[in-house]
């Protein structure tokens, strides 16, 4: 899937926004130091769709800067993206968690080396219908909707909720294949992989959940923060209690760790044999530079300055 709602939705502005930002800070300079249109070949990149909006925006004004390269974003799924890896049929996977034993055993069964690079943050949102009255949940509440096992078929069979709502639990959520799925499991259900069996699956679309919930009023969806960004009108964010309040899904309050535990670190990882194509070390290094203006406009939360100085210090090791 190429461009998907980010270029849909936003167009050309987006772009053209971002190249604006980006040449104000001076980033057009450090691209045309890196090759400009000296550079060529392709870069395959495939992962995440939680991801992809990003490596997207990222792709697009990389290949402004040079014109002779062609960046392409698939969406496997972090699992499917790193089985690809793994395999060596792709140059960079995105993920939305790090990577697992397993999969680096694979990735060494091929000699496909590989180094994990922090790109982005994100607010991994619990949405529902605008109209849904309720506004917060405990992490414990979400455990009991969501754990294994779990028989919660009405809202009003959610303990302690603080709101009079009597509608059916409507529930969409991400495919296996899907880091937002291990991630979300292991964060409220206490393990990775392990959740209730009876939801709407909507694999890869994370469009589909958004669909669902904002056509039932008891629905209810967990996906990156970007899709919240995108779809406001059509649905709302909860905020989570993890025992000390309240917490809204923010910049803010990802980037102070006050949110948890669904704040997150968002990742690419590209394999040694990708590194040594010119092509996609300056990708790395043009993403990394100029990745706070990127995470805006496509609807991410930036890095910190910490995150921002090791991942630019990992990249330029990388590069030599």
């Amino acid at each position: 899937m190429t461009i998907r709602q980010l270029k849909r939705a936003r167009g050309a502005a987006v772009l053209m926004a971002v190249g604006l930002t980006l040449a104000a800070c001076g980033g057009g300079e450090d691209s045309s130091d890196q090759g400009g249109d000296s550079l060529s070949g392709r870069i395959l990149i495939d992962g995440s769709s939680t991801v992809a909006p990003l490596g997207e925006a990222a792709g697009e004004l990389f290949m402004e800067e040079n014109p002779g390269v062609e960046v392409t974003v698939g969406t496997s799924g972090t699992g499917g993206g790193f089985e690809k890896f793994c395999a060596g049929e792709t140059d960079v996977s995105e993920a939305s968690r790090p990577i697992t034993d397993d999969e680096v055993k694979a990735c060494e069964g091929n000699n496909v080396g590989h180094d994990e690079i922090v790109v982005a943050n994100d607010a991994l949102t619990v949405l529902v219908h605008p109209d849904n009255p309720v506004d917060c949940l405990t992490v414990a509440q979400l455990q009991q909707i969501w754990a294994p096992g779990s028989t919660v078929k009405s809202w009003s069979e959610i303990d302690g909720l603080q709101a009079n709502f009597n509608e059916q639990l409507d529930l969409y959520g991400p495919g296996t294949d899907s880091g937002t799925f291990d991630y979300f499991t292991e964060a409220i259900n206490g393990e990775e992989g392990e959740q209730r069996k009876e939801y709407n699956n909507i694999g890869e679309n994370d469009n589909a959940g958004i669909t669902g919930v904002s056509g039932s009023t008891g629905g209810m969806f967990y996906a990156g923060f970007s899709y919240y960004q995108e779809n406001q009108d059509k649905a709302k964010a909860l905020r989570i209690d993890d025992g000390d309040g309240c917490v809204e899904p923010s910049v803010k309050t990802v980037q102070d760790g006050s949110y948890t535990p669904l704040g997150r670190e968002l990742f690419m990882y590209p394999s040694d044999k990708a590194l040594d194509k010119p092509q996609v070390l300056a990708f790395f290094e043009f993403f990394v530079e100029n990745q706070d203006a990127i995470a805006e406009q496509a609807g991410f939360i930036g890095m910190t300055k910490e995150q921002t100085s090791e991942s630019l210090q990992k990249v330029r090791q990388l590069a030599g």
